[in-house]
């Protein structure tokens, strides 16, 4: 397993082979909802609008629109199994219910195609793509951290054979593990003071002992290590754990990536390296 850490004053460490970018999956969705923050805070992005009649940016961003989600859907996992190239949208949403889960506000489903819209407006509201605004507002000095945009991205990435970003709607985020806990350590700030739906725990074979879900972040706490805030993510060939440990006595970020689906294992081993760093 590959993982890098970092604390507030700077100091870090890497593990594995922490020289390769890697994909950060669901940890996208932590970037983009960084990413509409700064839009509201510049007046370009009203956050709380609903598009269309429907939903509000906030909501997609919290998962509480009742977006539907294309996860559940077989023709999804075998296209992605057969290496295809990903749908258009409008394939995409022919597949999908049409019919919203939710009233919006009135429940609570993880949505990719939630994500999606969210990016759309976010877009449209920045005049350029979320790869280029995420740059721009939290990679400076970062030399990985890209919007992944074709197979070759992932030409290096063990077990990727050939798989098109595209597959993730809402946009895959990359870079190495070190570079995951810098913008990490960036984007929490703009998110950490809106409220976390509590959605329950703890959860089997998993570290939680407390789960929920804030503005694009996963947040509760984990067995030993307290409260957590960042995100998992995983696609058919990797997955990860990118978070900051906030209960331990001296706070770390810390992001894991295993090579298999299962988001357990990261999870596990970042609370691991979170408690062995901490405690020096």
């Amino acid at each position: 397993m590959t993982a890098a850490w970092l604390f507030d004053d700077g100091e870090s460490g890497t593990s594995g082979d922490a020289q390769i970018s890697l994909p950060w999956w669901s940890f996208s969705k932590t970037i983009i909802a960084a990413c509409a923050q700064r839009l509201h805070a510049e007046g370009r992005l009203d956050l709380d609008t609903p598009d269309d009649g429907e939903w509000t940016p906030m909501q997609l961003l919290r998962h509480d629109a009742g977006a539907p989600c294309y996860a559940r859907l077989k023709a999804y996992h075998h296209a992605v199994a057969q290496r295809e190239a990903p749908w258009s949208r409008e394939r995409l949403m022919t597949e999908v219910p049409k019919e919203p889960l939710f009233a919006p506000g009135k429940g609570w489903a993880y949505s990719n195609i939630g994500y999606l819209l969210a990016r759309e407006r976010i877009e449209a509201a920045a005049e350029c793509d979320i790869g280029t605004l995420a740059g721009r507002y939290f990679g400076e000095g970062l030399s990985t951290f890209r919007l992944a945009r074709s197979p070759s991205d992932f030409a290096a990435v063990p077990g990727a054979d050939g798989y098109h970003p595209g597959w993730v709607y809402h946009g895959c985020f990359m870079g190495t593990p070190l570079d995951a806990v810098r913008v990490l350590s960036r984007v929490l700030p703009l998110l950490e003071g809106a409220p976390v739906i509590p959605l329950g725990g703890p959860l089997e074979g998993r570290p939680w002992v407390e789960t929920g879900y804030g503005l694009g972040v996963m947040a509760g706490r984990v067995e030993g290590a307290g409260r957590v805030v960042g995100h998992s993510g995983s696609g058919p060939f990797s997955s990860c754990a990118i978070y900051r440990f906030e209960g331990l006595p001296r706070p770390i970020c810390v992001a894991t990536f295993g090579t298999s689906h299962d988001e357990a294992l990261p999870e596990w081993e970042a609370c691991r390296i979170a408690l062995s760093q901490a405690a020096g």
